[in-house]
């Protein structure tokens, strides 16, 4: 039971590694969009609307403690089981999925965790408007939940840019794609 603890405990502070910055929208209490620190402090995820999909939530990873291996060269995704990403950084890669509004302002879907190269089940909601919750569960059951706290200012190497831009994080294929502001106006009329 103990390896499953900490399975999830690492998919959790995966997670928290890549709560990140917000887009300039103002979060809501629900609303899960900002930059958070994980709660072991080693990584920033930023969190915030998916592509053209306002309704869902993705993260990314835009700030590492340690981003670099012994000899300076960038840590890789070299766990992942499609080949074809295993060369790519862990810095500024997408590990929320398209998460999905479910219940009580909570967002329910998938987390990848690049330590064990497994997508797992995620729920996250705002405690409190400088707090986010992130519940990982292994097969639905075993759960654990970490509080990520929302980073005021950037840190030193951290991924400021807007998502899909050179100086940001880069989202999956599905995710890439950018709203219109016909579709931002006809979101905020809702």
């Amino acid at each position: 039971m103990s390896i499953l603890f900490r399975i999830i405990i690492r998919i959790a502070v995966a997670t928290l590694m890549m709560v990140a910055q917000n887009r300039g929208q103002a979060a809501t209490t629900t609303d899960p969009s900002g930059t958070f620190l994980t709660e072991d402090g080693r990584a920033r995820v930023r969190v915030e609307r998916c592509g053209s999909a306002l309704e869902r939530i993705c993260g990314y990873i835009v700030w590492m403690k340690e981003a670099a291996d012994a000899k300076g060269q960038p840590l890789l995704d070299k766990l992942n089981p499609d080949p074809a990403r295993r060369s790519r950084p862990l810095l500024g890669h997408q590990l929320i999925l398209g998460l999905t509004p479910s219940t009580e302002g909570r967002f329910a879907g998938e987390i990848y965790n690049a330590e064990d190269g497994r997508t797992y089940g995620i729920t996250i909601w705002r405690e409190t408007a400088d707090r986010l919750k992130v519940k990982g569960c292994l097969l639905g059951m075993f759960c654990s939940t970490q509080t990520w706290a929302l980073a005021s200012s950037a840190a030193p190497g951290q991924l400021v840019g807007a998502t899909g831009d050179a100086a940001g994080p880069t989202p999956e294929a599905e995710w890439a794609a950018r709203p219109t502001r016909p579709e931002i106006a006809k979101m905020r009329t809702r």
